[in-house]
């Protein structure tokens, strides 16, 4: 699953997963474990050009597993390594949801250091330059105006076709 921070990645990944009796893997908790900080902690002693590095480095590991539900990161899939890399031999999901949505979920929160104190000029902007990126995924899962549950089932449904 990739998409915007707020989107839903983690929450959708995690029931999917359950549905699918497959393991899931959130990269931004396989971050916070191995590094043993929380990522706006890890932005703010060691900055986004170190934890870009670790996020490469982690996301790259993870995708070599078989029979998985992963959960990228928000900026993740613009990393072009890892984009090919899921590109390639990955089933992937943009959960794709509108600008006042995401801004409704992510304005301000400490947990995500790009947005917290950003103006709602800059993650419109944010939100705009990474659509282009994210709209690379194999599937586009509209998820505004969906329950969890419609958007968990679209996923499902896609999957067993394939």
């Amino acid at each position: 699953f990739l998409g915007m921070m707020g989107c839903g990645k983690s929450s959708i990944g995690s029931i999917v997963s359950r549905k699918l009796g497959l393991k899931f893997i959130d990269i931004d908790k396989v971050i916070e474990k191995e590094q043993g900080l929380e990522i706006s902690k890890i932005f703010e002693f060691k900055g986004e050009k170190y934890f870009r590095k670790i996020e490469e480095q982690i996301s790259l590991k993870v995708l070599q597993q078989d029979s998985c539900v992963i959960a990228l990161g928000g900026g993740t899939f613009l990393n072009k390594t890892v984009q090919k890399e899921v590109l390639k031999k990955n089933l992937s999901f943009w959960l794709s949801c509108n600008s006042k949505t995401l801004m409704k979920r992510i304005k301000n929160s400490k947990n995500r250091p790009l947005a917290y104190n950003a103006t709602n000029d800059e993650l419109i902007e944010l939100i705009k330059k990474r659509s282009n990126i994210y709209s690379k995924a194999l599937y586009k899962i509209e998820c505004d105006n969906c329950t969890k549950s419609e958007v968990v089932n679209k996923i499902i449904n896609i999957y067993e076709k394939k």
